[in-house]
């Protein structure tokens, strides 16, 4: 069944009913689109909501971030975001997948009806105009049929015509005959038009216009399917995300199982334990005997433990739950914040003091390394002043040299601090691991040359123990491969030589100060230029 057969005459409902599906794939996009508008915004909102519980940069040190509640909250915020990000890509792929394509796909549609509806316009006027000529001769012929009746019938009468003469009856006839010609001319002109026209109106009804009807039925199936497309793409969209919307879900419920009340616990503990023993018994003072009364006059003047605490107060019952007045009094101010942390109670500056302390003997390694990295270089300008100026350097190493003063003289003061609040064992281990370490790295004066500065005796056998420990070490696994671009001399301390197109072994990269180290097939090792090599990493 199609339309160009059973629809032959319904030229105007098939215009009217494409017409109409094709502003129903308009409406249909129109409403995708306002969709992705209410994802996008619903995305928004998330992404702001999750940014405004978030904790800021500065409070992301407080005690409470330790807490696997509130490390389940953040967690539960981040997976809110990721969720938002699963929304806006829902938005995403329904603005490209359903709107961009199906708006394409339309407007493809539009220019194939006009078309199609084009070429029947063609054809009606086609016929319309083989029409016209055939009612043209149609009625030529008539007019001319009529004029040669009349002329045979003058012929006739002028025959009869007893006073006429035979000249005007041989004129009559002539007039005749020619009349019938002519009539006769109009009608082979009149059925060949009519014969046209059939043939042409025969093409019309059976052959243009059922083609161009089944066009137009196969565009609107068309439209149709694409619709339906999008109409599936409308769900499958979403169900794409879904695995991943399922996991945020079970990353928000994994968040909750997390939570652990008896950890938390234990770090409230750790975090606000002082370390103070509890009150004892307050002494009975006796005023009626004046020796016991200066007694225990004298055993008052020597407060024990939190008492210590209470300054003028000391006379006073130490009360476990501080009293609140809203009355401002100098007791109330909190105490002054102190580098050595005295305003703590004993276990947290312990713990504040520790941490420090790990923290200072960080930053003086860095600083450690970085001058050895500035003395290489140097090493490297003198020996090629092509490379560079060594004085250049001057500043640098100067810089580097009075921040490892003053971070020894933090880290010597830290030490002091640290010892007082009682830590022993395993605290002080990175204090030693980092003098090992300094200790293999010799310090450069500002004027680039390497610093002779007294030390201790004990450095130099720590020095000798790092040594010892650096031949025995094993040899580092490669990381990569390099091939040489330039030749190297190799000339200062600590490099290798290497010659154009030889390729080496990378051992450690780049740490941002130019040099590479490297070692060849016989085990010899060094640094070399990192700009003198290409240098391809292992994956």
């Amino acid at each position: 069944m199609d339309w160009g057969t059973e629809l032959w005459d319904q030229y105007d409902i098939i215009e009217k009913h494409t017409q109409s599906g094709l502003e129903l794939v308009e409406k249909y996009v129109k409403f995708v689109k306002e969709r992705t508008e209410i994802e996008q915004n619903y995305a928004k909102q998330l992404r702001n909501l999750s940014k405004k519980y978030n904790p800021k940069r500065s409070g992301k040190d407080e005690p409470e971030c330790r807490l696997s509640s509130y490390q389940s909250f953040v967690d539960i915020l981040n997976e809110m975001n990721d969720y938002a990000g699963q929304r806006e890509l829902i938005a995403e792929n329904m603005m490209m997948n359903i709107c961009i394509d199906l708006t394409k796909y339309l407007q493809e549609l539009k220019q194939e009806r006009k078309t199609y509806l084009l070429d029947a316009k063609k054809a009606q006027q086609s016929l319309e105009s083989t029409y016209k000529q055939l009612d043209s001769s149609k009625k030529r012929f008539e007019r001319e049929w009529r004029e040669a009746e009349r002329a045979a019938q003058y012929a006739e009468k002028t025959d009869q015509d007893i006073n006429a003469t035979k000249a005007d009856v041989e004129k009559a006839k002539q007039q005749a005959h020619m009349r019938a010609h002519v009539a006769e001319e109009c009608k082979n002109d009149y059925a060949a038009q009519l014969q046209k026209y059939n043939k042409e109106k025969n093409q019309f009804y059976f052959s243009d216009m059922p083609l161009i009807f089944n066009k137009l039925q196969d565009l609107d199936e068309r439209r149709v399917r694409k619709v339906a497309q999008g109409y599936i793409l409308f769900s499958d969209t979403e169900k794409h995300v879904m695995p991943i919307i399922g996991k945020c879900l079970e990353g928000i419920t994994k968040a909750g199982t997390n939570v652990d009340e008896k950890n938390d616990s234990l770090i409230v503990l750790e975090q606000n334990k002082s370390g103070f023993e509890r009150p004892g018994d307050v002494e009975f003072e006796d005023y009626s005997q004046g020796i016991n009364r200066a007694s225990s006059d004298s055993s008052l003047g020597t407060p024990k433990g939190p008492m210590d605490l209470l300054g003028k107060n000391r006379n006073k019952n130490f009360w476990l739950f501080s009293k609140k007045s809203k009355k401002f009094t100098p007791d109330r101010i909190m105490p002054t914040v102190t580098e050595d942390f005295a305003h703590l109670p004993p276990e947290q500056r312990r713990k504040r003091l520790q941490q420090k302390l790990e923290d200072k003997c960080k930053e003086l390694q860095k600083e450690v390394d970085q001058s050895e990295a500035l003395g290489k270089m140097k090493d490297v300008y003198e020996k090629n002043p092509q490379m560079g100026d060594p004085a250049s350097l001057a500043p640098q190493i100067n810089q580097t040299s009075q921040n490892i003063e003053r971070l020894r003289g933090e880290l010597n003061k830290y030490e002091t601090w640290v010892a007082e609040a009682g830590v022993r064992g395993d605290t002080l281990r990175y204090k030693s691991h980092t003098f090992n370490n300094n200790g293999a790295h010799d310090l450069l004066s500002p004027d680039g040359a390497h610093s002779d500065e007294s030390t201790p005796d004990t450095s130099q056998a720590i020095y000798a123990e790092f040594d010892d420990d650096f031949e025995d070490e094993e040899l580092t696994a490669p990381i990569g491969k390099c091939t040489a671009m330039y030749s190297f001399p190799g000339a200062s301390e600590g490099t290798i030589s290497m010659q154009e197109g030889e390729v080496l072994s990378v051992v450690e990269e780049d740490k941002g100060d130019g040099w590479t180290r490297v070692r060849r097939s016989n085990g010899d090792e060094g640094y070399i230029p990192t700009s003198y090599v290409t240098v391809s990493i292992n994956k």
